[in-house]
């Protein structure tokens, strides 16, 4: 099952995707997909419906972030070996952990702007994994119990915030609009193994990332309940797993990075696809 919210900015609705690749609307059926709609009892039963019984949904309307009410947005850093070595960084012996702000959600599709004074941004293609049941000290045979379902990620990135400006991380990974997800998301049951999914990413057409979650260095099992030691997760919870080589900083001979302009687009097997114009920044 493909779930999704579809509409304008701050009164998407909720809504499935159909065989045919259609939106069929569930506001008859649930008010929202938030964290309330992820226990396995109600995906259970939202499953149950026929996709066609549902009111079609007319044209191709903005889809928003697959899931409201996100409380905490977790990353996992260098997580494939050869963006590690990209980076210049020695492979984790545990997995990196950070936060992104819960700001910088946003739909699949929506512009991504670079903050004032950005001269470094780039991009991560990712696979998101959202929680479905509060997970605290969970076991790595029983953590993809927890997991609702999986989403496509844009850990849009700016490296000298990141990296060159001393601090964490998270001032280089929280931006507003630096959090892409979706355009859907979509039921454990129906990825099946996460550990065996193809994805990519382009910049104005002109392929930067190629990669597969099987090159993971922690799976997905091992963060769930790596993180679960450190905080309880809780219902509509996303981590963001890492990203395969590929990305601006790590370009040879030289690094390129984004600017106003830029298309991305980028992709996960059974998880869709998004797209992303690079905008300068505006006050907001």
């Amino acid at each position: 099952m493909k779930l999704l919210r579809y509409g304008p900015v701050g009164h998407e609705k909720p809504g499935l995707l159909d065989a045919d690749q259609r939106i069929r609307d569930l506001s008859g059926h649930v008010a929202d997909i938030n964290p309330g709609t992820l226990a396995p009892a109600e995906l259970d039963r939202l499953g149950r419906i026929d996709p066609k019984s549902l009111p079609l949904v007319d044209g191709s309307p903005r889809l928003g972030m697959p899931v409201a009410q996100v409380g905490k947005f977790i990353a996992i850093g260098l997580n494939y070996a050869d963006h590690a070595a990209e980076s210049n960084l020695a492979i984790p012996a545990e997995p990196v952990v950070f936060t992104k702000a819960i700001s910088s959600l946003t739909g699949p599709n929506d512009d991504v702007m670079l903050p004032l004074d950005s001269v470094k941004g780039d991009w991560e293609v990712e696979l998101g994994i959202v929680i479905g049941q509060r997970a605290s000290y969970v076991s790595e045979a029983q953590a993809l119990d927890y997991v609702a379902g999986y989403c496509l990620v844009n850990d849009v990135s700016e490296r000298e915030y990141q990296i060159e400006r001393g601090g964490t991380w998270d001032k280089g990974k929280g931006c507003d609009t630096f959090g892409p997800v979706g355009p859907w998301l979509v039921t454990s049951v129906e990825v099946g193994d996460p550990q065996a999914l193809d994805m990519w990413l382009d910049v104005n057409g002109t392929r930067m990332q190629t990669g597969n979650t099987r090159t993971m260095i922690f799976n997905c099992a091992v963060i769930v309940s790596y993180v679960s030691r450190f905080m309880t997760l809780m219902p509509g919870d996303i981590i963001t797993t890492g990203t395969p080589p590929g990305v601006g900083m790590g370009k040879k001979p030289d690094p390129v990075f984004l600017k106003a302009g830029d298309v991305m687009t980028l992709g996960i097997d059974k998880l869709g696809t998004q797209r992303q114009r690079v905008v300068a920044w505006t006050r907001t």
